[in-house]
């Protein structure tokens, strides 16, 4: 059977449990909070409570680390150091964790395969904890240079079978990225509650009158405040660089409203309806499935170079594989991607040196 330790049992911690557990994989379960580590194991979110690190990391197949991101980096090396063979994480900033981890363990850093599932909750604990949080989930992983091709396997295929839709990008490009459509969107609900909390005497009517749009807009400020500090100070230059954006759009917005310029106004609203509705709803009919089948030698990140071209490409891999020749020093990527992404991806990847081959499925 197999074995996956969970490092934090929180929300995204408990919710990894659970869902691993009724899919028949074993969860041991550490935290800081010995209380916590009871509370899980109450609710049946893991198998086991340990005491400690290793006592959780201990004939486990993967490691997952589930702490606030100011913590991330220091458990991953702690579980490295007491053996775990392959770790991975759930934190929502990915390059300030990657240079840590590889700064302190350069030989193991290759054990480590960064992640980040997309999902949340708005309660708080593990008290929010939910088996099918991921299902149907994006969950972005961010695999290096030096990741190895097994570590990188094993956690691809625990992710799939918690029924996240994986996407991979660089750490760098992660960052960058969660900044808009993560960090950004939580400071400005944030701010525009914060407001709205400023208006004296009228504070009680005003809040009374809020209707679906306000409620909408300011939803996830009511998450767990707590994660943020650590977030925006792990992520602060990706932050300040959508910040600058966002602040430059609106002040552009306010120019218009004050100009009376309607039809520029219109042309913003219309331009932001139509993005909003191009915003996936879930996943999709993707048609055919095709094999694609890469030779690739044995060398750090080959893995990262194939699958984040497919992801700049917007191809969608539904299913990886890692095929090691008997010789050594050589093996075969294996890729399920939809037919329709075939042409474009194996175009890339001959520019860029591989020989691709289409198999039959």
């Amino acid at each position: 059977m197999m074995r996956v330790a969970v490092l934090g049992v929180g929300l995204v911690g408990g919710s990894i449990g659970l869902a691993l557990r009724t899919r028949g994989i074993e969860v041991a379960g550490y935290d800081a909070d010995a209380e916590r580590t009871k509370r899980a194991l109450t609710i049946g979110a893991i198998d086991e409570s340990a005491e400690s690190v290793l006592g959780a990391i201990t004939g486990a197949d993967v490691v997952v680390v589930a702490v606030p991101v100011g913590s991330i980096a220091a458990l991953v090396i702690e579980a490295l150091d007491c053996g775990a063979t392959v770790v991975t994480d759930v934190g929502s900033v990915k390059a300030s964790i990657v240079s840590g981890v590889e700064a302190a363990r350069p030989d193991l850093i290759n054990r480590f395969v960064p992640g980040h599932p997309m999902a949340g909750s708005e309660q708080d604990g593990l008290d929010g904890a939910n088996v099918d949080l991921f299902t149907g989930a994006v969950w972005v992983l961010t695999p290096t240079a030096m990741t190895s091709s097994d570590a990188y396997s094993a956690v691809r295929s625990l992710v799939s079978a918690l029924g996240a839709e994986i996407v991979e990008v660089s750490p760098d490009q992660h960052d960058m990225l969660v900044a808009v459509v993560s960090h950004v969107p939580q400071l400005a609900a944030t701010t525009l509650m914060d407001v709205a909390t400023k208006v004296g005497d009228h504070q009680a009517t005003m809040l009374r009158l809020a209707a679906g749009g306000f409620r909408d807009m300011t939803r996830i400020a009511s998450g767990h405040p707590g994660i943020w500090p650590d977030i925006c100070v792990a992520n602060r230059d990706a932050i300040l660089l959508a910040l600058d954006d966002y602040m430059a759009a609106l002040g552009n917005v306010r120019s218009l409203v004050a100009e009376g310029e309607g039809e520029a106004l219109l042309a913003v609203l219309e331009r932001a309806r139509s993005a909003r509705q191009s915003l996936p709803t879930g996943r999709e009919d993707l048609g055919p499935l095709v094999e694609v089948r890469v030779p690739v030698l044995d060398r750090p990140g080959v893995i990262a170079e194939v699958t984040t071209m497919a992801s700049r490409l917007g191809v969608n891999i539904l299913d990886v594989e890692i095929a090691h020749s008997l010789e050594g020093g050589q093996g075969v990527l294996v890729l399920i991607i939809p037919e329709s992404g075939f042409a474009t991806f194996d175009a890339a990847l001959s520019e860029a040196g591989y020989h691709v081959a289409r198999g039959a499925l």
